[in-house]
């Protein structure tokens, strides 16, 4: 059984297909690597609208700015509720 102890559950909104989707990402993680599996999800997810293309970034919904890639999840101050855009 998993536990949810270490993931935050985030909304991430993906304007390319103009919805959100709720996604529980690692805690400890850096960033870098979020990147490369919510991209890939959200491809799969998304019907085709948002293709992985090794370009994108995750930035803070509501202020815009883009997460440093070199830092871990919890260190960026992501938890739970946080919204985040994925462009």
């Amino acid at each position: 059984m998993m536990t949810t102890m270490n993931k935050a559950l985030v909304e991430i909104f993906l304007p390319a297909a103009d919805q959100s989707f709720d996604v529980y990402i690692p805690l400890e993680s850096q960033m870098s690597e979020v990147l490369l599996l919510v991209s890939s999800l959200l491809s799969d997810i998304s019907d085709g609208k948002y293709k992985a293309n090794g370009n994108a970034v995750l930035c803070d919904a509501t202020t815009g700015i883009i997460y440093n890639i070199n830092m871990a999840v919890a260190e960026l101050g992501i938890q739970n509720g946080s919204k985040l855009m994925l462009i």
